[in-house]
């Protein structure tokens, strides 16, 4: 079976539509002001009139209690935390009937014993590509280092995934291997995906 299909970094409705009609298993909405995919300005209730796909925010180190409040807002039905967020942070969203997935940014000296510690707080890990951004550089991390993650929770992929590399992840073989993160390398500009490259990419993953 195929790994789930999340598209993220989305902020503008009429492109939101699009990308939902293409009937991903969840959508990303960034929820940190640094990120040149900021949600900004958009209508939190017209994102809650949104259904048949699992809404998720993203967020960096923000405070818990925004969090939660964005939960309510956009109804999220998950939640990706890209920081240092400790696992008694994890813990304190749990009981909010979200999902939570926790991000890792991989690089060649990453500590995969730390993310032990999260084993019970998170429903997903999410492995990106290390960066002072916080995602979204449209660069993968050398996926054989994944050879290195012992755990058995299921995870997200992440970082530089484009049309022209979606076999080779298809093809990792590893049974952990949840979702694939779609995101910088299907725009036409930050925040505006590239619909048709989408289609046909999707294409190429039923195909597989």
């Amino acid at each position: 079976m195929n790994p789930k299909i999340k598209i993220c970094g989305l902020k503008h409705p009429d492109n939101i539509r699009d990308v939902v009609a293409l009937d991903p298993d969840y959508i990303g909405f960034i929820c940190y002001p640094g990120s040149k995919r900021f949600v900004g300005q958009l209508d939190a209730n017209w994102v809650t009139g949104l259904h048949g796909v699992k809404k998720t925010g993203v967020f960096v180190d923000a405070v818990i209690h925004d969090v939660k409040s964005a939960i309510l807002q956009y109804g999220f039905q998950a939640v990706q935390l890209h920081g240092a967020e400790t696992p008694a942070y994890c813990a304190e969203l749990m009981g909010n009937g979200v999902e939570i997935i926790k991000a890792f940014g991989i690089g060649e000296r990453f500590d995969w014993a730390m993310i032990a510690k999260y084993e019970t707080v998170v429903d997903y890990y999410l492995f990106d590509t290390k960066s002072s951004q916080h995602g979204g550089t449209g660069e993968r991390f050398d996926w054989t280092l994944l050879e290195n993650y012992m755990g058995s929770k299921p995870f997200f992929l992440s970082g530089g995934i484009g049309a022209e590399n979606i076999v080779d992840a298809l093809r990792l073989g590893d049974s952990r291997l949840y979702a694939l993160d779609l995101n910088s390398r299907f725009e036409t500009a930050p925040g505006v995906k590239d619909i048709a490259l989408l289609r046909n990419t999707l294409q190429t993953i039923n195909d597989e």
